[in-house]
């Protein structure tokens, strides 16, 4: 039961009820050995849309960031996935190759089953240029993508240009509802509160009858996605197994300098990294290591593994998603 490069799923009333009755199982770190799991997901990087050093911060000597992609390997299914195709794509989908060889029969010619998206700002969806014909020129490359991102790909150049000469293959989403990829892995988009000048936003949880993800780079605020949705993180928590959250600033205060000037950061509302960790730190220990915080700025001090806040993140109970970390989904037989 595999994904067709012409958007077709093979869904069955028995995979549907497989991931209908899916109950979180207990968190589990990647067996030692890279074929010690079946399927996992591994972080292609952690940063803000811009990475690190940012253009116009040449002084920036910290520790490189590539903006926030998440692989799926499907050893089982002999299949990949990538989550965002970043401005640093080139140098993700090689260190996937890395980890994993691609199929070269795989439709597309790289190796890429499918590339889901969540939504139209540059860190999330500027790679998909280098799909063209000046670049990888791909053919029939499958995008996953919600309406109005796929509205927007299909009517405004140079997206567009990819669609009609056939470089990518749309196939559009819904929101809160299960899209089998194969018998072991499906998604299920989750729309949240972004600015969303041209598309939609979503995060995804990715689904295994063993084990749940949830991914959710972005987003305004967990208060205005509960309003919205009636659901809370909290419940998210209870029902997966790893959760990369939005990560984007730390507190308040970072992106103002010593004279108190800088960027007015209420026009910026992402959670910030405390007031999550403040929201989340009565549950117990095994719930609170479920959190992997990603898509970090270049100004947010858990970008040095070293820094007290980092290992302040670790000590409440917490993770930082870094660029190479892996987690098992599906364990090997």
């Amino acid at each position: 039961m595999n994904f067709t490069r012409h958007g077709a799923l093979a869904i069955s009333l028995g995979t549907v009820a497989l991931f209908s009755a899916h109950a979180s199982a207990e968190n589990s770190t990647l067996p030692t050995g890279a074929t010690a799991c079946a399927l996992e997901v591994v972080v292609l990087g952690a940063g803000q849309d811009a990475g690190a050093p940012q253009l116009g911060n040449p002084q920036d000597m910290g520790a490189r960031l590539l903006p926030t992609s998440l692989a799926v390997i499907d050893r089982e299914n002999g299949q990949r996935f990538l989550l965002e195709a970043t401005p640093a794509v080139t140098q993700q989908v090689h260190a996937l190759d890395a980890i994993a060889p691609p199929d070269t029969e795989t439709p597309g010619g790289l190796g890429l089953d499918a590339v889901l998206l969540t939504h139209a700002h540059i860190g999330h969806y500027l790679g998909l240029a280098q799909f063209g014909f000046e670049s990888a020129s791909a053919d029939g490359q499958l995008v996953l993508a919600m309406p109005r991102m796929a509205e927007f790909l299909r009517n405004n150049g140079p997206w567009s240009q990819l669609v009609e000469k056939g470089n990518i293959e749309i196939v559009e989403l819904a929101d809160g509802q299960l899209q089998p990829i194969s018998d072991i892995f499906g998604v299920w988009p989750i729309t949240v509160p972004h600015r969303d000048e041209y598309s939609e936003t979503v995060g995804y949880l990715m689904m295994t009858p063993q084990r749940t993800a949830l991914f959710v780079p972005d987003l305004d605020s967990w208060d205005e996605w509960e309003a919205a949705s009636g659901d809370t993180l909290e419940g998210l928590l209870a029902r997966v197994d790893y959760a990369f959250v939005d990560a984007t600033f730390y507190d308040d205060n970072e992106l103002i300098d010593e004279n108190g000037d800088g960027r007015d950061m209420s026009a910026i509302p992402h959670p910030r990294v405390l007031d999550t960790m403040e929201r989340l730190e009565a549950l117990p220990a095994q719930v609170r290591a479920k959190v992997h915080f990603i898509h970090y700025n270049h100004t947010n001090p858990i970008r040095d593994a070293a820094s007290k806040e980092s290992t302040g993140v670790i000590a409440r109970g917490f993770n930082v998603a870094r660029r190479g970390d892996r987690v098992c989904l599906v364990d090997g037989g």
